[in-house]
């Protein structure tokens, strides 16, 4: 096929064999985990009782990941999160996207050098979820965070798909809040993604004086995240001068707690979106991300593109068939409308979709 030409192409030997077959890495003496699906067909229309919502998903348990040797010096004795040798990742769980967060996880661990030294920051708006992950990960370092959306439910506006007015996708701008003060640096990243790398490449990336760190994409049309009514205004494009605003996506972020919460950033980004809320005309369309491109674009640490080869799932719209971007890759994202367990449930996959697949732990063997 085309498209594994082009892939090979871009990638070397080794990283193929990781995106292409990730059941064949195996990290010694870290054991290979068996896949296991178990899926809600993502997108419920109404809501139901969280107990009747959970008795549609099944997923497999997945085998236990131990360490490689060389991460024996970590102190595996603290099941807490304070332990300052473990990597945080935050993400969100909640039923429309389950299937999807799962995933990465069984990804991350997947790939993993040290995968007992990980520790999942999970946000929920809705009880039952613990148990699930439990029954999936018996052994996994994590815990479950409660935030109310009526914490922003205030603030956020019609987007170009109601997905993105969840009042989850906007969980990532209280991660300050939410953690523990002893954790000073998390990863975040979306529900719709799969890293085919080690997750301790991406901690270890120095932010230097930044507050955040994520690949960036400065040959997009910056301008067209938001509206010409913000751009005509006299005053809010003066919030981009003396910085060189790039976009970036919010999925994929290395976040310093401390600094966010010594400037404040939770505060900054309502503000944002109190302006949008009550300006005479809206200054964005697109849901949670332009409120940080106003507050960070330009401010950002960058990070290698291969560390979020997003826009797999098509534009917002169609959610149509795309392909991977050139170069290397250690993380997939299918950000957009096309979400690839849908689309395999449905017999039309994408061919990037199998890609996918081997984290899927929905059903049954």
């Amino acid at each position: 096929m085309p498209w594994i030409a082009r892939l090979s192409g871009f990638f070397s030997a080794t990283l193929m064999m990781i995106i292409l077959s990730p059941f064949l890495q195996s990290f010694a003496p870290a054991e290979a985990i068996k896949s296991t699906q178990t899926d809600s067909y993502l997108r419920l229309n109404a809501p139901t009782e969280s107990s009747d919502s959970l008795s549609r998903f099944s997923f497999r348990k997945a085998e236990v990941f131990h360490n490689a040797i060389e991460c024996r010096s970590l102190n595996l004795g603290k099941s807490g999160s304070c332990d300052p040798s473990l990597v945080h990742v935050a993400i969100t769980l909640d039923i429309d996207y389950l299937r999807g967060s799962i995933a990465a996880v069984h990804s991350i661990l997947q790939h993993s050098k040290c995968p007992q030294s990980v520790f999942f920051h999970f946000l929920v708006s809705e009880p039952g979820l613990e148990t699930l992950v439990r029954s999936t990960f018996p052994e996994l370092k994590f815990k479950v965070y409660f935030f109310d959306p009526e914490r922003v439910r205030s603030l956020i506006s019609a987007s170009v798909r109601q997905a993105l007015e969840q009042p989850l996708n906007y969980a990532r701008n209280y991660l300050g809040d939410l953690l523990e003060p002893c954790v000073r640096r998390v990863i975040y990243l979306d529900t719709d993604l799969v890293l085919v790398d080690d997750i301790w490449k991406l901690w270890n990336t120095s932010l230097g004086k930044k507050t955040i760190g994520a690949p960036e994409y400065c040959h997009a049309n910056f301008t067209k995240y938001f509206t010409e009514y913000f751009w005509s205004d006299q005053q809010y494009p003066g919030v981009f001068s003396g910085r060189k605003p790039c976009y970036f996506n919010t999925g994929v972020m290395v976040i310093d707690l401390v600094k966010w919460r010594q400037l404040g950033y939770t505060r900054r980004i309502e503000r944002w979106m109190e302006i949008q809320k009550t300006s005479p005309s809206r200054i964005y369309e697109l849901g949670s991300l332009p409120p940080f491109l106003l507050v960070f674009a330009g401010h950002v640490a960058p990070i290698e593109h291969q560390w979020n080869q997003h826009g797999l799932g098509g534009d917002n719209v169609k959610g149509s068939c795309r392909d991977i971007h050139p170069g290397p890759v250690s993380l997939l994202h299918w950000s957009g409308s096309g979400k690839p367990w849908l689309r395999l449930d449905s017999k039309q996959p994408c061919p990037i979709d199998s890609l996918w697949a081997p984290y899927d732990l929905y059903g049954n063997l």
